[in-house]
C-alpha cells in the first residue's frame, strides 16, 4: 500500500508544485526516463518544449529554469547522464538557452540563463558544445544592430572565460573579430556594457598567450580607450572591472610600459592645448585614493603596488610627482587593515627611489608611520606587523643623513617605544623585522634631536637583546634520528643564527652611535637634567651601559651559538663589536681585553682567522679580526699586572710589527708553531709576522688560555731566537721578553736539558740570552717566571760545579751572568716567604761555590752574596735559622769571607768596594742569626776590632754604604757584648795593657769610645739616609753597652756640648726634619739618658707641639714607630711641662696606628751600586 502511494506520488500543494514543472501538452508523449525521480521532479523533455514556447509565461519559464538550475546543483551527475546521452540533445540545449537569453529583457532572467549555460559547459566537458556556444555569441554579436543588445552576450562570455581560462586563447585566435566588436563596446555610452567589456578583457588578458596576441591590439588602439575609461567610470560595477582588467595588464612587463608612456605622454601635455583623450594612470588612480570608498582605494593601492614591483625606480618617480605618497601615508591611519597593508607595501616599492626622500615625503609621513605602528600593533595581524615594520626600517635605512626625519626628540622616543613593543612581540618573524628597523634606527642623524634620548636608547636596546636571548635559549625540537628532524634542527640553528646576526647589527650600530657622539660636546648629557638628579642620560652612562650588555648578553649569546655553527659574518660584526668597545670606554679598555684574553678570546679569533681566511677569503673578517688583536694586544701589554708597562718606544716598535704581520697570520696553531720554528733565512715581513705569532702566544700564556703544547711551544722559541742570532737581529725588547717568558714557563715541559740556549749555545749567544733575561726580570714581577728560573739555574749550577769543579773562574763568563740573574728572581720574590727545598738547594751550590773561589773572582761573588744576603733576610725566621744554618757549615765560605773583610783595611775606594759592602753584610748576618739561634760553629770568623775603629772613627766620604755595612757589623758585635761564638775580634798586633778605667769596657777603651763618637758624629753629618740610620742604630748599641757597664762614661758621652750642634746640624734640613725617623731616635736618645744639655725640657714640649700639629697620615710605619718611642721616652722620663701637652701626647698616640698611614711602605730590599741591602737589617 505504501509502496503504490509512493508510485502515485505527493498530493495536495506538492502535486501542483510537480504539474507547474511540466509541460502538459506534451509530456505524456516523453519517455519517463527524462523525469527525475528525485526533487525536483523535473522532465528535462518538458524544458526543452516549455523553455523556447511563446505562449508559456516569463514567470513560469523562470521558475522552470530555476528549478533545472538547483537540479544541475544537487543532481549533477544524474541531470548530466540524461543530457550527454546524445550530443545533438546537448547542442539543442544549449541553443535554446542561449536563444532565451537573446530574447529576454528581463535581469533575473538573463542571469539565470547564464548561469545554467555555464553549468552546463563546465559540466559537460565537452568541446563540441563549447564551440557552438561559443559560435553561437560570435554570430549574436556581429549581427547585432546595437551594442546595447549585447550585454547579455558579453557578460555570458566574460563568465564563460573565467570558468574555462583556456577559452581566451582560443577566443582571440578562432575569433578575433570579436576584438573590433569589444573596442565598440568600450566606447558605448552604457557603462553596464562598458562593464561587460572590461571585465571580458580582464579575463582574456589574464591569459600569457591571449595577451601577447592581443598585445599590439592594446598598444595601438586600446590603451588610451581604456585609460579614459578607467578615469571616467561612474559607476562601481565599471570601476573594479577597469580595476581588474588593469591587475590583469600589469602582471605583464610589456602593458606597464605602454600604459605608463602614455602616461607621460599625457603628463607632458597637461596644461598645452592638444587633442584631448590622453589620461596619466598615476593621476586616475590618484583619484581612486582619495574615493571615500575603501574597495577602490584597496584596488588602487594594488594597482600602483603592480606597477612598482616592474621597476621602482623607472616608474616610481610618475607617482611621486603625482603626490601618491602623501595619500598613502594619510591612508595608514585607516581602520582597515588590507588597506593599511597595500599601503603599506606601496611605500616599501616607492621607497626604493630617492626622489620619494628628496621630496620629503617621508618628512611628511614618519608621523603617520609610527602612529600606524603603534595602531596595528595591538591587531591580531601578523603580516600587518611585518610590513609595517618593513617600511619603517626601509625609510630609516634610506633616508639622506642631510634630510632630518625626526624634528623632535619627543617624535624620537614615540618611534623607539614602538619598536620597543614590537621587538617584544611573541611572534619572531614580526620579532625580526624590529630588529632590523632598530639596527636602521641606531644612525647618527636619526638621533641628533637633543636631548638625546639615553635612557630610551638603552631600553629599547635592552629589549632587543632580552629577546634575542630568549629565542637563543628556547630549547631546539629534538625528535627521534634521521634525516628529517637533523635538516629541521639545523634550520632551527640557522633562524637562530639570522636573528642573533640582526641582534648584533643593532647592537654594533649603538656602539657607532656612541662613538660618534663622543665628538659632539652637546650629545653628552642632557641639559635639561635637575642639577641634583642621578645621570643616567649622558653618553657616559649610556658607553658604559653597551660595555655591561656586551659582557652579560652578547658575549654569551655568540659563545652558545658558535658551539653549533660558526658563521663568519656574525663573528665579523661580533668581533667589530667589542673592538669599538675599547674606543667607546677607554678607562676600561684594558680590564675588558684582560677578561677577553682570559676567556680564550686570542684562540677564538686566531682559529677564525685560520678557518676562514686561509685561502684569502673574507678579507672584512680578516681585517676585523687583526684590528680586534692590535687593540688588544696594545690594551694587554699597556696595563700589565706585575710589571711596569713598556715605554712609548716599545709600544710604537710593537704597533708597527703589529700593523704588519697581524693581517698575514692565517694559519692553525701547528702551522703557525713550525713557521716560528723555521731556521732558514727569514726575510723582513716573514719576520714581523713571527712576531706576532710569539706576542700573541705570550699574551694568551699570561692569562692563562694555553692552547698550544708546552714542549712544542718551548722548541719553537728556541728555535726562533737562535734564527735571530743566526741573522744578528735585534727584535724589540718586547719580543725577548715574550720569548723569555714563554721558555721559563715551558722548559719544566722539555726533557732535553742539552738543548738549553745558556747551558750549550756559544758564549756570545748565552751571554745575550742572558742580558736579555736580567733586563726582563728587572723590569716583570712574575713569581711564576722566577721559580721555574731557578730550577732549571739549579740544573745549571750544578753542571758547571761538576765541570769546573776546581776553579768556577775558569767558566766561560757566563757565570756571573747566570748568578746575577738568580740574585734577581730573589729580589723579586715576595718577603716573608718560607724556603723551600730548591731554594735550600741552591743555597748549598752557591755557597759551595764562594767556597771554591779567591777574593779576587769579584764577578762571581758579588751575585753570589747577593743571592745569600738576600735569601737570608726575604723570609721568615724558621727559614732564616735553617738557611743560616747551611751557610754556617761551609767552612771554606767562612775562610773566604774573612779573608775578604781583612781586605778592608787595604782597598778602601777599589773596585772591590761593593763586595766588601756585602761581605760585612753577610757577616753582621751570620753573627746575628748564629748568636739568636745558638747555631753550631764549624769556622770561627776572625776581625780586627781595632781596625774596624779605625775605619768607623776616619771614615772615607766615598764610601758611606761601606761604613754603614761596617757599622751594622760593630752594632751586631755590641749588641752581644763581644761574646759571638762566631766572630773572634782580634788585635792588630801586641797590644800595651788596658788602663784600669778601661777594664770595664773591655775590649774597648774610653780613647777607642770617644774616637768611634766623634766618628759617628761626623757620618751623621754626612745626612746620607742609609748611613744616618746604621749611625744612630750603632750608637744606640754602643750607649746600651756603655751604660751596662760604666754608666758615668755613657753619660759624659751623651752629655758631650758637641751632642747639641750635631742635633741642630741636622734639623737645619728643614721645617718638620725632626720628623726623620733618624733624628726622633736621636732625640729619644738624650731624653732617655736625661741628656738636658742637649735638648731641654721646653725644646722637647716644642717637638710634641710640632708632632701634634703635623698630619700623621702622611708619614711612613717607620717614622710613625720612631715617633711612639719618642713619645713613650718623654712619658716615662717625666718631660711633660703642663695637662695641656700630656692631652696632645696622648691624642698623638691615639693616632698612630700604623694603618693610619696613607704613605706607600717603602721596599725592604734594595739593591745599592750592585749591592743587596735590606733597609730593616741596617735601620734595626
Amino acid at each position: 500500500m505504501a509502496v503504490r502511494e509512493a508510485a502515485a506520488g505527493p498530493r495536495g500543494p506538492g502535486r501542483d508544485e510537480e504539474t507547474a514543472l511540466l509541460y502538459e501538452r506534451a509530456h505524456y508523449r516523453h519517455d519517463p526516463c527524462w523525469l527525475l525521480p528525485v526533487p525536483p521532479r523535473l522532465c528535462l523533455a518538458c524544458v526543452l518544449e516549455l523553455l523556447p514556447e511563446p505562449c508559456v509565461s516569463l514567470v513560469r519559464k523562470k521558475h522552470v529554469l530555476s528549478c533545472f538550475r538547483d537540479a544541475l546543483l544537487r543532481h549533477a551527475s544524474l541531470v548530466m547522464q540524461l543530457v550527454a546521452q546524445d550530443q545533438r540533445i546537448c547542442t539543442h540545449f544549449i541553443s535554446m538557452l542561449f536563444g532565451l537569453l537573446c530574447n529576454v529583457e528581463d535581469g533575473s532572467v538573463i542571469d539565470l540563463c547564464i548561469e545554467v549555460l555555464i553549468q552546463l559547459t563546465t559540466q559537460l566537458k565537452l568541446e563540441q558544445t563549447v564551440h557552438c556556444l561559443l559560435d553561437e555569441c560570435h554570430k549574436e554579436l556581429c549581427n547585432m544592430p546595437s551594442m546595447r543588445d549585447s550585454l547579455a552576450t558579453l557578460t555570458l562570455l566574460g563568465k564563460l572565460v573565467d570558468a574555462i581560462p583556456p577559452l581566451a586563447d582560443k577566443l582571440v585566435m578562432e575569433h578575433s573579430n570579436l576584438m573590433e566588436h569589444l573596442l565598440r563596446g568600450l566606447v558605448y555610452p552604457n557603462e553596464g556594457v562598458r562593464a561587460s567589456v572590461c571585465y571580458l578583457y580582464g579575463k582574456l588578458y589574464s591569459s600569457p598567450v591571449a595577451a601577447e596576441m592581443l598585445s599590439g591590439h592594446f598598444r595601438e588602439k586600446l590603451c588610451p580607450l581604456f585609460l579614459s575609461t578607467l578615469d571616467g567610470a561612474q559607476t562601481k560595477e565599471l570601476q573594479i572591472n577597469c580595476l581588474g582588467w588593469l591587475r590583469q595588464l600589469l602582471k605583464y612587463d610589456l602593458f606597464v610600459s605602454v600604459i605608463m608612456n602614455e602616461s607621460s605622454l599625457a603628463e607632458s601635455t597637461e596644461g598645452v592645448e592638444g587633442p584631448p583623450g590622453k589620461t596619466s594612470l598615476p593621476l586616475v588612480l590618484k583619484k581612486l585614493l582619495l574615493s571615500r570608498d575603501e574597495t577602490l582605494q584597496v584596488a588602487s593601492a594594488h594597482c600602483i603596488t603592480a606597477v612598482l614591483v616592474h621597476s621602482p625606480t623607472k616608474h616610481a618617480p610618475a607617482f611621486i610627482h603625482a603626490d601618491i605618497p602623501e595619500f598613502l601615508f594619510e591612508h595608514l591611519s585607516s581602520s582597515s587593515e588590507v588597506l593599511v597593508w597595500f599601503s603599506y607595501n606601496c611605500l616599501i616599492l616607492l621607497a626604493e627611489e630617492p626622489l620619494f626622500f628628496s621630496k620629503c615625503h617621508t618628512v611628511y609621513g614618519i608621523e603617520s608611520v609610527v602612529r600606524s605602528l603603534q595602531g596595528s600593533l595591538r591587531m591580531n595581524n601578523t603580516e600587518l606587523h611585518k610590513e609595517g615594520l618593513l617600511l619603517f626600517a626601509e625609510i630609516l635605512t634610506r633616508q639622506p643623513e642631510e634630510i632630518k626625519l625626526f624634528t623632535s626628540s619627543t617624535m624620537c622616543r614615540d618611534a623607539g617605544r614602538a619598536l620597543q613593543e614590537a621587538v617584544n612581540s611573541p611572534v619572531l618573524e614580526v620579532a625580526a623585522e624590529a630588529v632590523k628597523a632598530i639596527s636602521a634606527f641606531l644612525r647618527k642623524d636619526h638621533q641628533s634631536a637633543l636631548p638625546v634620548q639615553y635612557r630610551e636608547l638603552r631600553a629599547l636596546l635592552e629589549a632587543m637583546l632580552n629577546r634575542c636571548a630568549d629565542f637563543s635559549q628556547t630549547p631546539l625540537n629534538r625528535r627521534p634520528l634521521g634525516h628529517a628532524s637533523s635538516r629541521d634542527s639545523n634550520k632551527a640553528i640557522l633562524r637562530r643564527g639570522k636573528f642573533l646576526l640582526s641582534t648584533l647589527e643593532g647592537f654594533r650600530n649603538a656602539c657607532r652611535l656612541a662613538m660618534e657622539f663622543q665628538s659632539e660636546p652637546s650629545a653628552h648629557e642632557n641639559p635639561f637634567t635637575a642639577p641634583g638628579a642621578e645621570k643616567e642620560d649622558t653618553l657616559e652612562a649610556f658607553s658604559e651601559f653597551l660595555l655591561s650588555a656586551c659582557d652579560s648578553l652578547c658575549i654569551p649569546m655568540v659563545m652558545r651559538h658558535s658551539e653549533q655553527a660558526t658563521q663568519p659574518n656574525l663573528m665579523e660584526v661580533f668581533l667589530s663589536i667589542l673592538h669599538s668597545l675599547f674606543v667607546i670606554v677607554p678607562h676600561m679598555k684594558e680590564k675588558f681585553s684582560k677578561k677577553l684574553a682570559s676567556s680564550s678570546f686570542i684562540r677564538l679569533t686566531l682559529e677564525l682567522k685560520a678557518r676562514f681566511c686561509s685561502s684569502l677569503s673574507h678579507s672584512d673578517l680578516n681585517q676585523v679580526c687583526s684590528s680586534f688583536l692590535y687593540d688588544m694586544s696594545l690594551n694587554l701589554l699597556s696595563a700589565p699586572e706585575k710589571t711596569e708597562p713598556p715605554s712609548q718606544e716599545e709600544l710604537s716598535a710593537v704597533s708597527a710589527f703589529l700593523q704588519h704581520g697581524l693581517p698575514e697570520i692565517r694559519s692553525r696553531s701547528p702551522e703557525s708553531l713550525a713557521f716560528l720554528s723555521d731556521r732558514q733565512y727569514v726575510e723582513g715581513i716573514a719576520r714581523q709576522r713571527q712576531y706576532c705569532i710569539l706576542l700573541l702566544f705570550y699574551l694568551a700564556y699570561i692569562h692563562e688560555d694555553r692552547f698550544v703544547s708546552e714542549a712544542e711551544l718551548f722548541v719553537a722559541v728556541q728555535s726562533f731566537l737562535l734564527s735571530l742570532q743566526d741573522q744578528d737581529e735585534r727584535p724589540p725588547l718586547t719580543v725577548i721578553r715574550a720569548s723569555i717568558y714563554l721558555l721559563a714557563i715551558c722548559q719544566d715541559k722539555d726533557d732535553a736539558l742539552d738543548e738549553d740556549l745558556i747551558y750549550s749555545s756559544p758564549v756570545d749567544t748565552a751571554r745575550k740570552v742572558l742580558i736579555v733575561l736580567r733586563t726582563f726580570l728587572r723590569r716583570n714581577e712574575d713569581v711564576q717566571v722566577g721559580g721555574l728560573i731557578r730550577g732549571h739555574f739549579l740544573l745549571i749550577l750544578q753542571h758547571l760545579l761538576v765541570e769546573h769543579g776546581a776553579s768556577p773562574s775558569g767558566d766561560s763568563g757566563n757565570l756571573p751572568l747566570l748568578l746575577s740573574l738568580l740574585s734577581l728572581v730573589q729580589l723579586k720574590n715576595k718577603s716573608e716567604q718560607e724556603l723551600d727545598s730548591m731554594a735550600m738547594k741552591l743555597l748549598h751550590q752557591v755557597s759551595k761555590l764562594c767556597g771554591k773561589c779567591s777574593p779576587a773572582d769579584v764577578d762571581i761573588l758579588q751575585p753570589s752574596f747577593n743571592f745569600l744576603y738576600w735569601s737570608l733576610h726575604q723570609t721568615t725566621p724558621s727559614s732564616q735559622k735553617r738557611a743560616a744554618a747551611v751557610l754556617l757549615s761551609s767552612t771554606a765560605l767562612i775562610e773566604l769571607l774573612e779573608k775578604i773583610l781583612a781586605l778592608t783595611w787595604t782597598e778602601v775606594d777599589s773596585p772591590r768596594t761593593a763586595l766588601l759592602c756585602s761581605a760585612w753584610l753577610l757577616a753582621a748576618s751570620f753573627s746575628a742569626q748564629q748568636h739568636d739561634g745558638s747555631l753550631q760553629v764549624h769556622q770561627t770568623l776572625s776581625v780586627e776590632l781595632d781596625q774596624v775603629l779605625k775605619v768607623l772613627s776616619f771614615p772615607k766620604k766615598k764610601a758611606a754604604l761601606l761604613s754603614a755595612a761596617i757599622l751594622c757589623f760593630l752594632r751586631t758585635a755590641l749588641q752581644q757584648s763581644f761574646s759571638s761564638a762566631l766572630v773572634a775580634l782580634v788585635p792588630s798586633g801586641a797590644q800595651p795593657p788596658p788602663a784600669p778605667e778601661d777594664t770595664a769596657l773591655a775590649p774597648l777603651g774610653t780613647s777607642q769610645v770617644l774616637s768611634l763618637v766623634i766618628g759617628l758624629q761626623n757620618l751623621l753629618v754626612q745626612k746620607d739616609p742609609l748611613l744616618s740610620y746604621a749611625c744612630v742604630a750603632c750608637l744606640e748599641a754602643l750607649l746600651d753597652y756603655l751604660h751596662a757597664r760604666s754608666p758615668d762614661i755613657a753619660f759624659h758621652v751623651v752629655s758631650q756640648p758637641w751632642n747639641r750642634f750635631l742635633l741642630f746640624t741636622l734639623l737645619d734640613a728643614g721645617e718638620s726634619s725632626f720628623l726623620r725617623p733618624e733624628i726622633l731616635r736621636l732625640m729619644t736618645l738624650f731624653v732617655r739618658f736625661q741628656s738636658s744639655s742637649v735638648l731641654s725640657r721646653e725644646e722637647v714640649g716644642h717637638v710634641l707641639q710640632g708632632a701634634a700639629l703635623a698630619d700623621l697620615s702622611t708619614l711612613s710605619n717607620t717614622t710613625l714607630q720612631a715617633l711612639r718611642g719618642f713619645f713613650l721616652q718623654v712619658q716615662s722620663m717625666g718631660l711633660l711641662a703642663d695637662e695641656s701637652t700630656a692631652q696632645t701626647l696622648h691624642v698623638s698616640l691615639e693616632g698612630l696606628s700604623p694603618s693610619t698611614s696613607s704613605a706607600e711602605p717603602p721596599l725592604d730590599m734594595l739593591c745599592l751600586g750592585g749591592v743587596a741591602v735590606s733597609l730593616s737589617h741596617i735601620r734595626d
